[in-house]
């Protein structure tokens, strides 16, 4: 039981991290906007909007194709 109740604080406690981490991030991406946009989870370069990155280092966005 205790190895039960161990694992499952585990868990929450990476869970925690994980939140903790992505909001530490969101704060130092607010404090220094001369490093770039923040970077959403989902990926991307962040600066894109609705668009998504082309991917070649150049920070260039482009508009996903509309399906016909």
């Amino acid at each position: 039981m205790a190895t039960y109740l161990t694992t499952i604080g585990l868990i929450l406690l990476m869970l925690l991290g994980y939140v903790v981490v992505e909001r530490v991030y969101r704060l130092f991406a607010r404090r220094h906007p001369e490093l770039g946009p923040f970077r959403g989870e989902h990926g991307g370069c962040g600066g894109c909007a609705g668009g998504h990155c082309d991917g070649d280092g150049r920070g260039e966005c482009r508009t996903p194709a509309r399906p016909d």
